[in-house]
């Protein structure tokens, strides 16, 4: 039962980074029902938008509500990848350095991979309406240090079902030349791949 609320969770947490991406700086939250933009990821994108290639250490922390009681659980590792102008990837690891997700973003096409489930979904992100409905409404912070560009933290909070997701960026090396299979996707063997809009479920039963 854990495993599986811990996987449904961390596709919320996919979901909302990727499909919603993240606005421009501002002073409050952004409560964002269902986008209207063509493309809701072009947000994320243009915030890396200042450098030419990213990559980061990220440390990503999840806590929800649940019966009236806080849940908090241990914080991930991770790495981000960024590739102008439209390449993205993000790489979640168990503390003991176990592979818990592989999602990544290149030419309008979202791919990910949760090799515990040995399961993959692949899908055009425009065709994708019915999971922003699943999520529910959504509200979006990002944090910039003082003079950079470049975000350093990313906080996602699911209003109805009480999930907040927090994603904090250090080691940021930036313009530096990244391998080439950086953004290329090979399904393991074994693995099943699925239509992008079954990632999730109507309700985290």
């Amino acid at each position: 039962m854990i495993r599986k609320r811990c996987f449904f969770i961390m596709g919320f947490f996919l979901l909302g980074l990727f499909l919603f991406g993240c606005p421009k700086k501002i002073p409050g939250p952004v409560i964002i029902e269902k986008p209207l933009i063509e493309n809701p990821l072009g947000k994320l994108l243009e915030a890396f938008s200042s450098v030419e290639s990213l990559q980061a250490k990220a440390s990503i922390r999840i806590n929800m509500v649940r019966n009236g009681q806080e849940v908090n659980f241990p914080s991930l590792n991770g790495v981000l990848l960024y590739q102008k102008p439209d390449q993205f990837r993000l790489l979640g690891y168990h503390p003991l350095g176990m592979g818990l997700f592989d999602a990544l973003y290149k030419n309008g096409e979202l791919f990910i991979l949760i090799p515990l489930q040995k399961r993959a979904y692949s899908g055009e992100v425009l065709k994708t309406d019915d999971l922003i409905e699943k999520a529910g409404p959504m509200e979006v912070f990002i944090e910039k240090p003082e003079g950079s560009e470049i975000p350093n933290r990313i906080r996602i909070e699911l209003v109805e079902k009480e999930i907040r997701i927090d994603l904090r960026l250090k080691e940021i090396s930036i313009n530096s030349l990244l391998p080439e299979e950086s953004f290329q996707w090979v399904v393991p063997e074994g693995v099943d791949v699925q239509p992008l809009n079954k990632l999730l479920r109507k309700k985290s039963r």
